[in-house]
């Protein structure tokens, strides 16, 4: 028998709060977390904008020295999952039957940029010792590890943009199975730097913009570009009857998980989204439920003319007739590229227990290749009883998770 999965605390970093309870807010009030990169100068750059972390006290959370040999991806990763483990309160059980399964798409790239400039400036024995291990991806999974002696299955999940979310629908499988009891789940991505900007800028693949309301605009036929985000997102899982029997607060359910991969182009989506249909529908076959019992899909989105069109006639082709409320929140956080599903995982779980309905905003411009029922620009309200994520990443990786409203 397939044991049930739950969520008993989530925590984040994002540009648009760095609490989960800071970005319900900002979701209900559409707030938009683009503004100008200080991160870097960017006199020679043709992008200006992205959606970059704001007012984090860390000192909240870890001391200076904890965190001083760290890339700025582990330290958010950190933080969220020091937020969602006090929330979940699972410190006091069984370390041996706990895990971690994080992802990130690029990982420690500040780290690589400075440990080159050193190695061009000073020469090879000036390199860092720490070097090595801030860069590493699987080391923000191996620092949460080290934090709450965490003992059980321990890795990272490298998906491009699909990362977070295919570690989530890992997680859900392996507490499913009854390989562990508990799973910490979710992504983290620190990639505003001159090399990250400047290498997707050669891709042509963001936005040029120099307005922060008219940049991320999922789904408007003028988009022509993502902006880069931030941040982390962690979720708690657990199996059911482990979190009712110490009486842990419920959040919600992950019930289906579903992935494929297109085998097209190491970038450009399949064409007619084939690929991202399936693995819809194995998520949604994976919850024993129908296409029509999905109220509500935060779409990946990005605010590209190749993923948005994309994603529109897959999400037709898995529904049908069948029009779930449809919007893309990367329009507020930008694209957080390995953490853009675990932070648009908590926010469908916050769409499930809140009764509403995201909106994507600064949408001006209706696109007749997407034609789905976006929510514009004001989130509403409405009965949710189940919600899914999408996430599509560079060489052709699609996952969607489904989650269900709690009811006790």
């Amino acid at each position: 028998m397939k044991r049930r999965v739950v969520i008993t605390g989530m925590g984040v970093v994002s540009p648009i709060g760095n609490t989960v309870e800071e970005v319900k807010q900002a979701i209900m009030d559409g707030k938009c977390g683009i503004g100008p990169i200080t991160a870097f100068d960017t006199t020679d750059y043709r992008v200006k904008l992205a959606a970059e972390v704001k007012d984090l006290n860390m000192d909240q959370y870890f001391t200076a020295r904890e965190l001083k040999f760290n890339d700025r991806f582990t330290q958010f990763a950190r933080i969220a999952a020091k937020q969602a483990i006090g929330e979940a309160k699972i410190d006091e059980l069984d370390k041996d039957r706990i895990g971690i399964i994080l992802g990130s798409g690029i990982g420690g790239l500040s780290s690589i940029e400075n440990a080159t400039k050193t190695l061009e400036s000073r020469g090879p024995t000036r390199i860092s010792p720490y070097f090595i291990p801030m860069s590493l991806i699987n080391l923000a999974a191996g620092e949460i590890a080290i934090d709450h002696q965490i003992h059980g299955n321990v890795q990272c999940i490298v998906t491009a943009c699909s990362s977070a979310t295919d570690s989530i629908g890992l997680a859900y499988q392996r507490i499913r199975d009854g390989y562990e009891d508990v799973v910490v789940a979710g992504g983290c991505e620190a990639s505003i730097t001159p090399v990250g900007i400047g290498g997707f800028m050669a891709m042509r693949a963001l936005c040029e913009s120099t307005d922060p309301n008219r940049a991320s605009i999922p789904f408007d036929k003028e988009r022509n570009g993502f902006v880069m985000g931030e941040g982390a997102g962690i979720l708690v899982l657990e199996e059911l009857e482990s979190a009712q029997k110490r009486g842990a607060k419920i959040l919600g359910e992950v019930v289906g998980y579903g992935n494929t991969c297109d085998a097209n182009h190491i970038t450009a989506p399949a064409e007619q989204g084939e690929f991202a249909t399936k693995a819809m529908r194995k998520a949604i076959e994976d919850a024993k439920i129908n296409p029509s019992d999905i109220n509500y899909v935060n779409a990946h989105g990005t605010s590209t003319n190749l993923n948005d069109k994309t994603e529109s006639k897959a999400m037709n082709h898995c529904f049908g007739e069948h029009k779930p409320y449809v919007s893309s929140t990367k329009s507020m956080t930008g694209h957080l590229l390995g953490a853009s599903g675990a932070i648009e995982g908590i926010i469908s779980v916050l769409a499930l227990a809140n009764q509403f309905v995201p909106p994507t905003i600064n949408h001006q411009n209706i696109d007749e290749e997407c034609n789905v029922n976006l929510v514009l620009n004001k989130g509403i309200q409405a009965e949710l009883n189940y919600a899914m994520s999408n996430s599509f990443g560079f060489g052709g990786h699609n996952a969607s998770v489904v989650f269900k409203k709690w009811e006790d």
